[in-house]
């Protein structure tokens, strides 16, 4: 028997199981690493089944903060990518006098990923992944104490900003568009995915949420308007975004992960790389002793700490400002490379950055028991409102 088969053995036999807190991208891919390398892992998933909250969303898989291509990241990481993922290179934006931009690159911007429970989504794959690996996963169980090794992956604790719209079907071919409005979307954007027949739109607001009614109702007035926006069997859904950079990402000795910890884009509210690569940061930890907290400032705060800067300069720019946001960059010939160094912490957002953090807050205090010996998965999600 080869050393390395016969180490994995000796764990799986020796060790007692690690827990994981939560079955979506973050949790699956810490499981997944961790059985890899022949780890006995037990996730507890509150739902009855995995990504029931997004209910086959369609949502972006980013494709600029690195090089390499996102599923080829994925796979060096020993994720799956057996799943659905339309790459998108080319859509239409609009500013808000409806002035149309080409927005595109010539290697996809993101693919567009199905979430929640369907046979092809992002989710599915990666708990097929887990399973066949023997990680044990346990539906409907919320975990209320975590005493032994373990990591947490519960998603977001507040609401920073929310998506709100419809799913439904259509006969409109495969695409994506963006409208940048703060009479649609206040500090955010409104945007429309279609892949196979099937379709998302929505108005993701960081602000207003009171008004969210409205800004739904001109989102689809104004698509239809603009596109012809073809609906059938519409389906309202919503979610939520947790934005931060957390002081800490662990909880007394358990790291999180994905929006547990806040882990997300601060500009567009993308966020399953980070989950992702997050989780794997955190069975690393788990196996090798290694301090999650360096691991993950390491891999991610450079990227975080400019997508703060990045959304507090949009969220500055407003309808008079949005025009020439995207004049700009759609006369780019390579956006895809103009976005990877806009997630790069230059001279100029290092200067920006105390400015920018003061100025974007979550609504999530970072605060809550810091103390070695907390079991409690939940003590930090006390939030300002």
């Amino acid at each position: 028997m080869a050393a390395g088969m016969l180490e994995s053995v000796l764990r799986r036999d020796d060790r007692s199981p690690i827990v994981v807190a939560g079955a979506g991208p973050a949790g699956l891919a810490a499981a997944i690493h961790l059985a890899q390398h022949g780890y006995p892992v037990i996730v507890h998933e509150a739902k009855g089944e995995v990504g029931s909250r997004f209910g086959g969303d369609f949502q972006g898989l980013e494709n600029w903060t690195t090089e390499d291509d996102v599923l080829e990241v994925m796979r060096a990481q020993g994720l799956t990518t057996d799943f659905e993922a339309l790459p998108c290179r080319r859509g239409l934006a609009y500013d808000p006098r409806r002035q149309q931009y080409e927005i595109g690159s010539r290697e996809p911007l993101f693919y567009m990923v199905e979430r929640g429970p369907g046979p092809h989504t992002l989710d599915t794959a990666l708990l097929r992944q887990a399973e066949a690996l023997g990680v044990e996963i346990r539906f409907n169980s919320r975990l209320k104490h975590l005493s032994g090794e373990g990591i947490l992956a519960t998603g977001p604790k507040v609401a920073d900003a929310i998506a709100v719209g419809y799913h439904f079907d259509t006969d409109m071919e495969d695409g994506f568009w963006v409208i940048c409005d703060d009479n649609l979307a206040p500090k955010g954007y409104a945007y429309l995915l279609v892949m196979n027949g099937r379709g998302n739109v929505k108005t993701c607001m960081f602000e207003g949420f009171s008004r969210e009614k409205d800004y739904v109702e001109r989102t689809v007035e104004t698509f239809t308007d603009l596109i012809g926006l073809d609906m059938k069997n519409p389906v309202d859904h919503g979610g939520s975004g947790n934005f931060r950079i957390p002081s800490m990402a662990t909880s007394g000795k358990h790291p999180q992960i994905g929006e547990h910890a806040g882990f997300q884009d601060t500009l567009w509210g993308f966020g399953m790389r980070l989950a992702m690569t997050s989780g794997i940061l955190a069975a690393r930890s788990q196996m090798k002793g290694d301090s999650y907290e360096r691991l993950w400032r390491q891999a991610m705060m450079s990227q975080m700490q400019a997508s703060v800067v990045n959304r507090w300069l949009f969220s500055r720019l407003g309808n008079r400002g949005y025009g020439w946001f995207l004049a700009r960059y759609s006369s780019s010939t390579d956006l895809r490379g103009a976005l990877r160094s806009h997630y790069r912490m230059s001279f100029l957002k290092r200067m920006l950055s105390q400015l920018a953090r003061f100025h974007y807050r979550s609504h999530r205090l970072d605060q809550g028991c810091h103390q070695s010996d907390c079991t409690c998965i939940y003590c930090r999600s006390r939030c300002q409102n």
